[in-house]
């Protein structure tokens, strides 16, 4: 089959295509034949080995997973034997590993049926970005009816689906993000958007800030909260190294005890049963992908430059 491979730590310029062994398939498993795949910032640290503190996990010198891709959409090609609720030609999606190939195979746990009238593009954008964004909204900064919350990032991946379900809880959202993002943001339902400037100058108070990918001090997050108000650190963008980004997660944990909000860091997360859900309000109509751009499979490198510089509002597709 054909894939995307990488046999070294590094950006785009180590991707290669290349044909390789289909993945086998367990008494568990479900190998699909992907249709569409995502591009999103996890993959980012996975290809580039950091932080260097997930190495022992990751690999040391090189990906111990040699095909990238966190996200995939498509149609059930093999089932092990212990599986019986799916068959082959079954639309799923869900977040696995190895995702920029023709076929990948991940436990049956790890795939949701794709519900009727949802593409596999949509699909596809759902896994990684939709989860983080609720559990961001829903279970760490458990935002309701009636507060003031502020979304950084608001036209990334997680931030389209952050300021959607923000909104649907019934807050009053303002959306961060760069001045070409701003009729989506506002269109996905944002009361107010603004650009990365007013997190220096403003000292609204703010039930909640989701902190997407950001780069914001804790002291700057605590300026922008109400007393017992609550940030969200979504990941983390660093040059590299031990930490890549991921020491403010870090220092989250200790100064928030101590300062009369809560700063909670949150790391990527994907959830079958959060899927479902997101799945099943995209087929409602209740919930919308953002889709900024498709490209080819032989096209990743671009597909993940043009995600890795920011410039893409809400998610990057790759098509097989």
């Amino acid at each position: 089959m054909k894939a995307i491979v990488q046999h070294r730590y590094g950006g785009p310029e180590t991707l290669e295509v290349a044909e390789i062994e289909p993945p086998t398939v367990g008494p568990n498993d479900v190998r699909v034949r992907v249709r569409a795949a995502a591009v999103d910032a996890g993959v980012r640290h996975l290809m580039t080995g950091t932080p260097w503190l997930v190495r022992p996990v990751m690999g040391w010198r090189g990906p111990r997973q040699r095909v990238p891709g966190i996200d995939a959409a498509g149609t059930v090609e093999a089932v092990g034997r212990d599986v019986t609720d799916l068959r082959p030609g079954d639309p799923v999606a869900g977040g696995v590993r190895g995702a920029y190939a023709e076929l990948c195979a991940a436990k049956r746990t790890s795939w949701v049926r794709i519900p009727d009238g949802v593409s596999f593009e949509e699909a596809a954008a759902v896994p990684t970005s939709g989860s983080t964004a609720l559990i961001a909204v829903r279970d760490t900064a458990r935002i309701a009816a009636g507060q003031r919350v502020l979304i950084t990032g608001a036209g990334s991946g997680v931030g389209t689906y952050a300021v959607q379900l923000a909104t649907r809880a019934g807050a009053t959202v303002t959306g961060v993000c760069r001045p070409s993002k701003t009729e989506i943001v506002r269109d996905l339902g944002a009361d107010q958007v603004v650009g990365y400037e007013y997190l220096a100058g403003t000292r609204n108070r703010y039930d909640a800030v989701i902190d997407i990918a950001g780069n914001t001090g804790l002291a700057g997050l605590r300026r922008l909260l109400a007393p017992k108000g609550t940030a969200v650190l979504v990941g983390g963008e660093g040059k590299g190294g031990l930490f890549a980004g991921f020491d403010r997660q870090l220092r989250a944990l200790f100064v928030s005890p101590f300062v009369g909000v809560r700063l909670k860091p949150l790391a990527v997360v994907t959830r079958s049963a959060d899927v479902e859900q997101l799945l099943a309000l995209v087929a409602g109509g209740e919930l919308r992908p953002v889709i900024d751009r498709t490209f080819g499979i032989g096209e990743v490198a671009d597909a993940l430059a043009v995600t890795w510089t920011g410039a893409a509002a809400g998610k990057v597709i790759i098509t097989m």
